[in-house]
């Protein structure tokens, strides 16, 4: 009868996971140091890409129907989005003059999906038939195994890879002139 009351363990894992990294996102902004910075990015990264992981192999198929096309989609491509900032700093040492500011571009928008997940798609979710408690272990035991052994490259890190991008931003290399194509001339 009183349904919305009943906790969803699966939602609540995920809010647990995002409160995790938004904490890491506010603890980047108050550092000082580069090594502390680079810390706390290595950490919100893997955490991330753990929890990306989590929910597209688990949460989003069990939910993607009863919730909606078009909030899953907008979903898939936040994390799309999310995925590519990760492979790109993913590549980058701290060094780099871009890297804070492409890290708090990450935040900006993790923090915006994060927002979104939590006042639209998770209380559509509660209303959704699957044995939450049984999706919540799983989704456990998952993220147990891709923090032990690591998160598979995603398509994104591949993309990244290929651009052979470790600079500063792909909008600087972007800026370059590309090279001259050679021609041959008709004899």
């Amino acid at each position: 009868m009183f349904d919305f009351l009943t906790p969803n363990p699966a939602a609540s894992l995920l809010k647990e996971d995002h409160d995790r990294v938004k904490a890491l996102f506010d603890q980047f902004e108050e550092a000082k140091s580069r090594p502390s910075k680079v810390k706390i990015v290595r950490a919100a990264l893997t955490e991330l890409k753990v929890h990306a992981a989590v929910e597209e192999e688990l949460f989003y198929p069990a939910v993607r129907k009863p919730v909606g096309k078009q909030i899953m989609n907008e979903a898939d491509e936040e994390h799309h989005v999310a995925k590519l900032l990760i492979a790109e700093l993913d590549r980058m040492d701290g060094s780099e003059s871009h890297f804070d500011a492409k890290f708090l571009v990450l935040a900006e928008n993790v923090r915006h999906h994060i927002k979104e997940e939590e006042d639209e798609m998770l209380p559509k979710a509660r209303k959704v038939k699957v044995d939450f408690e049984a999706l919540a272990r799983k989704m456990r035991a998952r993220k147990e195994r891709l923090l032990a052994g690591g998160v598979p490259p995603a398509g994104e890190d591949r993309m990244v890879k290929a651009s052979r991008g470790r600079g500063d931003s792909p909008a600087r290399g972007a800026r370059r002139k590309p090279p001259r194509l050679r021609t041959k001339k008709p004899r």
